[in-house]
């Protein structure tokens, strides 16, 4: 036992001692102070107060692609055929059959999404609708993709129906949309057979999941409209080559008439025995075509520089208010942290979702596990004045139950909010023994 005089000398101190470890808390019995247990009931309550999150600007909810009709090379000319003399003989050549596979999307095409629901549209699916021509779906464009609101371009062209719902599926998936859905091709514009000469309606005839044959795409030019069978052939360009068959043999062989036709087929009707004559008319299709693609291709890169510097302007806005948030320079939502944790702090309120309590205790800088007192967790908060008299609210979590942290999950902050960790007993006596430890012993030594 210390002596009388160690004991003097000890008290003496403590007496003059002009700094006393003090620990904050949340005290239970102030008039000022309305503590509240956090339970489902008030959680319910208090997420209710109206706050709404700061947004995030529009700049980085848009997107540097672009919509419109396809580009092209304006009015085509009317096909110039002079009169030539005509051959003495025909003599029949017909294309092989052609391996074809399924049909395949191109640009051009219109594709329809549906849903479930009876009114048949994409409508349920993103929350708006894409139309063209007042048809609900979405053209394939230039580039070879749709642009869907909410998922962004999706590439189809090329894709069997099949492969384009694998492709559809996954980017719906990706954009956290109900991938239920339906697809179909509502307009078949890429692939095409062109039809001439003498028929009554020069057109073009759309190839689409069922095969086209000559004679179908015939009939929908109308018709022939030949005065002489004998001096007539109909001439078929495919791929650089040129196929004829006499008028006559065709209408009295059924396999001649199912001619399976591949897209970019070119049918004339010639009434004319001469091949030069039809092969002016291939030749027009063939610079009409190189005319169309050129023009396609400056579509495209017109189109592909607007989008790089939308891109660029969109991504120089962004990394402006990246820098403004760095530097401190954005209006933000805080709450502050206080109490047992590594250290003082305030957390960020995010852009565009409510935070709640377990994200602001299990954040980078989160609550000691070996000082903090898991059962005296507190959201502090001003409530309503009682008269003139200022009030703090204060939400108590009791976690000494860890099942009670799922509460936490649930209560969500507010701005100006304050989460105060209380310390552990046993770790308030240590710091007051800390603090006062080399004192006592200087002063023990001192009285002997």
């Amino acid at each position: 036992m210390l002596p009388k005089s160690v004991l003097l000398v000890v008290f003496a101190f403590l007496s003059a001692c002009s700094t006393i470890y003090v620990a904050p808390d949340v005290p239970k019995n102030d008039e000022h102070v309305v503590v509240v247990p956090v339970s489902e009931q008030t959680i319910s309550t208090y997420n209710r107060s109206g706050y709404t999150p700061k947004s995030l600007p529009s700049v980085f909810f848009q997107s540097a692609g672009t919509s419109g009709t396809l580009r092209g090379a304006g009015t085509l000319p009317e096909s110039s055929l002079p009169e030539e003399q005509r051959p003495s003989t025909l003599r029949s050549n017909v294309p092989v059959e052609p391996r074809v596979g399924p049909y395949r999307i191109g640009v051009g095409d219109v594709v329809l999404l549906a849903t479930k629901s009876s009114r048949n549209s994409v409508e349920e699916l993103s929350g708006l609708l894409a139309a063209q021509n007042n048809r609900r779906g979405y053209t394939v464009q230039d580039d070879g993709a749709i642009a869907i609101p909410d998922v962004g371009r999706v590439r189809l062209a090329g894709l069997t129906i099949e492969e384009a719902e694998a492709e559809l599926f996954q980017s719906l998936v990706e954009n956290q949309i109900d991938p239920a859905f339906s697809l179909e091709i509502a307009e078949f514009n890429s692939q095409r057979v062109s039809v001439g000469g003498a028929v009554r309606q020069p057109g073009v005839s759309s190839i689409n999941l069922t095969p086209l044959y000559l004679d179908q795409a015939i009939a929908a030019a109308g018709g022939l409209a030949v005065r002489d069978l004998d001096f007539a052939s109909i001439r078929l360009y495919r791929d650089g080559t040129l196929y004829q068959i006499p008028l006559q043999e065709y209408l009295d062989n059924p396999d001649m008439q199912r001619i399976r036709l591949v897209a970019s087929d070119s049918i004339y009707v010639d009434s004319e025995y001469e091949l030069d004559k039809a092969e002016t008319y291939f030749g027009q299709q063939i610079q009409l075509t190189t005319v169309r693609l050129a023009a396609r291709e400056r579509a495209l890169e017109e189109l592909t520089t607007e989008i790089s510097l939308r891109r660029a302007e969109l991504d120089e806005q962004r990394s402006n208010f990246q820098a403004r948030i760095e530097l401190d320079g954005v209006d933000r939502d805080y709450v502050y942290l206080a109490g047992e944790r590594s250290q003082p702090s305030r957390y960020t309120l995010p852009f565009g979702r409510q935070t709640t309590l377990a994200d602001a205790l299990f954040d980078g800088n989160g609550f000691s596990s070996e000082t903090s007192d898991p059962s005296e967790i507190y959201v502090l908060r001003a409530a309503p004045k009682k008269g003139h008299q200022e009030r703090v609210l204060a939400l108590h979590l009791d976690a000494e139950d860890a099942t009670a942290f799922v509460l936490a999950t649930k209560l969500e902050l507010r701005p100006n909010d304050i989460v105060f960790i209380a310390e552990q007993r046993v770790t308030r006596w240590g710091r007051v023994v800390n603090q006062l430890g080399p004192g006592l012993i200087a002063a023990a030594i001192a009285a002997l």
